[in-house]
């Protein structure tokens, strides 16, 4: 005759943590007092921004009867053209060559940046900080204006600004990835009086490789989604013949290439996911 196992208690701290307890004062002044403010900022900012609420309820109605009216049916024909296909590799160019340039300056930048294996933690840490946040702070489309303005029209400005961009995304999300390594394999190289260079290729770059790999397909996605509107400021690609029909307001070009950026955009979505499908099954 088989014995039957005893149960298992819970320890006795899940267990205090998962009994139900109803909430007692202070907690539900605390509670209460903080749904209080969300709704107070909430409503602070609807009468300061002057929103008018009532004209909500009928939005999607008058945004489809313009759709119909204007946009409606889109003029594929405008973007079956040479010159159009020709803007859609130039941006597929841009946003790759965008990628490349940026991804290998933001290593460098990521690793002087990372608070734990700095080569230079008094004046590279802060420097390399600076600058990536700069980078990240301006909006790429920002960038993209003042560029235009020093370079120029053309691609070169849309290229230095994705690039820029490039740079503050995945330096930032590079030296998180340092920063969250084992110290072990660290420590050793260390204690064995091996160098800066040679404890960031041996005991850092092995611990950050697929989560930089990852990094990378996914700064390419959003350089990418980038690139199909730079344009619209001068910076070539699609993005300037968009300019190009919204200025002629053209509404079925317009649909059309909205269409066309749609469609692109979904297929280098699929692209990135299906790369970082591989490189998951490559590592499990």
């Amino acid at each position: 005759m088989r014995s039957r196992a005893a149960p298992t208690e819970d320890p006795p701290d899940l267990a205090a943590a998962l009994r139900w307890r109803r909430f007692r004062f202070p907690d539900t002044l605390y509670r209460h007092a903080a749904l209080l403010t969300v709704l107070v900022v909430i409503a602070y900012g609807v009468e300061r921004l002057d929103i008018d609420l009532e004209r909500l309820p009928g939005v999607l109605g008058r945004m489809g009867s313009t759709l119909a009216q204007r946009y409606f049916p889109p003029n594929l024909a405008h973007i079956a053209q040479a010159d159009y296909l020709h803007s859609v590799f130039e941006t597929l160019q841009m946003s790759y060559l965008a990628t490349v340039v940026g991804v290998l300056l933001a290593i460098p930048l990521a690793w002087v940046a990372s608070a734990n294996v700095s080569p230079s933690p008094r004046l590279g840490y802060p420097l390399a900080r600076l600058f990536i946040m700069a980078c990240r702070s301006v909006h790429e489309m920002i960038w993209t204006i003042l560029l235009v303005a020093v370079l120029g029209f053309g691609m070169l400005p849309g290229v230095v600004a994705l690039t820029l961009f490039c740079i503050g995304f995945a330096g930032k999300l590079f030296a998180e990835a340092i920063e969250a390594i084992d110290a072990g394999p660290v420590d050793a190289m260390r204690a064995t009086g091996a160098g800066r260079t040679q404890i960031f290729v041996f005991a850092v770059l092995p611990q950050v490789r697929v989560a930089w790999t990852g990094t990378t397909i996914y700064t390419w996605d959003v350089v990418f989604r980038a690139a199909t509107i730079v344009g619209f400021f001068g910076a070539g690609g699609m993005g300037w013949y968009l300019r190009e029909s919204v200025q002629r307001i053209a509404s079925q070009d317009v649909a059309a290439i909205l269409l066309s950026i749609i469609l692109v955009v979904l297929v280098a979505e699929l692209v990135s996911a299906w790369l970082r499908k591989r490189i998951a099954q490559a590592i499990a």
